[in-house]
């Protein structure tokens, strides 16, 4: 579940991107138009962006509601930014990580969002656990399935794969071992975005004055908003956007001896 959006671009007030469009972030807290699983997303929010001259992001985030947080009206109506990642939360299931299990998640340069959930979890992930050093599932964030696929990408990173490899890679890992996944994922470090459209919807805006907006929705009715095809990774600067199909997730190799082997020809 959730909504969420990512901007690169001119420097811009975060509330004329996330509390002034007329369906932008905070109203899709509790009025989303195309939300297709759950309906209010009031189970946390974050923002996160860049101050000018330093790589790493700021955040705020809270357990609460958007719409119910004075201060981050306050703050949103003067801080400005060429890049930020903003999420409201509608959690799969209910849990006592408050802010810690709101995105974004962040390390280094990077920003991080899931809009989406994993069948199963944690269950259905657990045979992904040790692809990630130690160290990294002990200090999770938070406990849930958004924290772990970002631990996912992140032990990607680390090891050198740029962010669209880092996605490419990880999202039909994920789709194989929890079959119905749903994996939009929102990745940037302050100049580009990354991002995935798995099982949900993703739309992108390249704006007239400059600038770039990935979102789970349009925030308003302009024409130029495009949908992003499903099983898609996007990559965008603040003028590019390219879009590329991802691979489906691997079959699994019968365990039983005597069943059929699959041919590479059978395989899809």
């Amino acid at each position: 579940m959730c909504r969420h959006m990512a901007y690169v671009g001119p420097e811009e007030l975060l509330g004329r991107l996330v509390v002034e469009p007329p369906h932008g972030p905070y109203r899709q807290s509790w009025a989303p138009r195309r939300q297709r699983y759950g309906t209010v997303n009031a189970d946390g929010f974050g923002v996160g962006w860049y101050a000018e001259g330093d790589p790493a992001p700021a955040r705020y985030r809270r357990a609460g509601p958007i719409w119910a947080d004075q201060s981050f009206a306050d703050l949103a109506r003067v801080v400005r930014s060429r890049a930020l990642l903003a999420a409201v939360r509608d959690a799969t299931l209910a849990g006592a990580d408050a802010e810690a299990a709101a995105a974004p998640f962040a390390s280094g340069p990077w920003l991080f969002s899931h809009n989406g959930a994993v069948p199963g979890w944690p269950g259905s992930l657990a045979p992904l656990v040790p692809t990630l050093p130690a160290e990294d599932v002990l200090s999770l964030e938070a406990r849930n399935d958004s924290a772990f696929v970002w631990a996912l990408v992140l032990a990607r990173l680390r090891a050198g794969d740029d962010a669209g490899q880092a996605l490419a890679d990880m999202v039909p890992e994920v789709a194989a071992a929890a079959p119905g996944s749903r994996l939009n994922l929102l990745l940037t470090d302050g100049a580009s975005i990354t991002a995935t459209a798995w099982g949900d919807t993703l739309w992108y805006l390249t704006r007239p004055g400059g600038g770039t907006v990935v979102a789970s929705e349009p925030y308003d009715d302009d024409p130029h908003w495009r949908e992003v095809p499903d099983r898609t990774l996007l990559t965008a600067s603040r003028t590019d956007v390219l879009l590329t199909p991802l691979k489906e997730p691997q079959l699994s190799e019968p365990s039983d001896p005597l069943a059929p082997a699959l041919t590479k020809e059978s395989r899809t």
